[in-house]
């Protein structure tokens, strides 16, 4: 039987079986020239550099033990593992990947600064050196809001940086194409919400607040638009839940539906109302549609869902399947030129919760 555990707070896959036998990809008619990047353990969030020649992901591999560098072979990685998440830096002309966390606590949520010199994530290394707690998730879709802030540093791993400095959950991060703007999500006023500053962390806003969980932002390609995973609770006995989990710093969004906005919170607008687990969407380079990962195909009562990756246009409309093969595909991002997508998958897994970073070229 398959076991599949959302976990952290982007949504990440945890345990799953292998897929020695994946289906066909020939039904993958937008993806052409499919390329694995990593191999083994856990390899999620990995988003293009402004220049689209990096990616910055998180990784339980610990990729340069003995914090050596260098160019990492191709099925030579996970030979040795951490208990959470590190932030690297990967080049993909080399195969080059380099430790930008500090090495301590978890990490979650990087993404480059404009001019591809600096990374922010999301780190609980303040809080101790070491992991986190699992959560008590009782067979349910359920993450931890671990006491993260989020750190801008520069991609050699030097000069820290931290940004949010209140306590409670702050990730979930991302910069407008513009280069002038960082969203995030966090708790700091007892809800969690959507959140705009400046990129050195002034100018703070709030940007939603409705209640329930509102996060994953991204820009759309012009930076004037905002899209974002939404669960508002809305029967009596569900917001109740949604409190008392709150108080015990979880968070359950088994239902999560994909909204838009402006850069400014204003026009809000619903766009998927499929009743699934909707997330991790991320506008086309058309500024018109948006990628995003859903369990909606999965018409099962019993077992853990599959998650594929879809394409939808920002009115709701033209809803169009992308992944066939695995049983999870999520976290995807167009390349700064649009030609290519990177996504994580457990496609071609040998390991049981093995996920990888795959890199295809987009077939419009």
């Amino acid at each position: 039987m398959l076991i599949a555990l959302l976990a952290v707070p982007d949504g990440t896959v945890l345990q799953a079986e292998p897929q020695p036998q994946p289906q066909p990809t020939s039904v993958e008619r937008h993806l052409a020239n499919i390329r694995q990047l990593t191999f083994g353990r856990q390899n999620a969030e990995a988003y293009f550099s402004f220049d689209g020649t990096k990616l910055i992901f998180q990784s339980t591999n610990d990729w340069v033990t003995g914090r050596g560098e260098g160019p990492v072979p191709s099925g030579s990685a996970g030979k040795t593992g951490l208990g959470c998440y590190q932030m690297y830096v990967m080049d993909l002309d080399s195969g080059t990947i380099r430790l930008v966390s500090t090495g301590a606590g978890t990490t979650t949520c990087g993404y480059f600064y404009p001019g591809d010199r600096r990374v922010l994530y999301s780190s609980t290394h303040l809080v101790g050196p070491n992991c986190p707690p699992k959560p008590k998730r009782e067979g349910r879709y359920r993450w931890a809001l671990d006491d993260y802030d989020i750190f801008s540093v520069r991609v050699d791993g030097q000069q820290v940086q931290r940004l949010t400095a209140t306590p409670g959950y702050d990730a979930e991060a991302t910069i407008s194409p513009d280069g002038k703007t960082i969203v995030f999500t966090s708790v700091r006023d007892g809800d969690l919400d959507v959140y705009a500053m400046n990129l050195d962390g002034t100018h703070l806003r709030r940007l939603t607040d409705e209640f329930g969980y509102d996060g994953g932002p991204f820009f759309s390609p012009d930076s004037r638009r905002i899209v974002y995973r939404a669960s508002h609770p809305r029967d009596p006995a569900e917001i109740e839940q949604y409190k008392a989990l709150l108080a015990e710093r979880l968070v359950e969004p088994g239902q999560l539906e994909i909204f838009v906005m402006n850069a400014d919170g204003t026009g809000k607008r619903q766009v998927t109302a499929n009743g699934a687990s909707n997330f991790a969407p991320f506008f086309h380079p058309d500024g018109q549609r948006i990628v995003f990962s859903s369990n909606q195909h999965d018409s099962r009562r019993e077992g853990p869902p599959t998650f594929h990756l879809y394409l939808i246009s920002d009115a709701g409309t033209g809803l169009e399947r992308l992944t066939f093969t695995g049983r999870f595909n999520s976290f995807p991002m167009f390349s700064p030129d649009g030609k290519q997508l990177v996504w994580v998958s457990d496609r071609n897994a040998t390991e049981r919760g093995e996920f990888n970073i795959f890199l295809a070229d987009w077939v419009p």
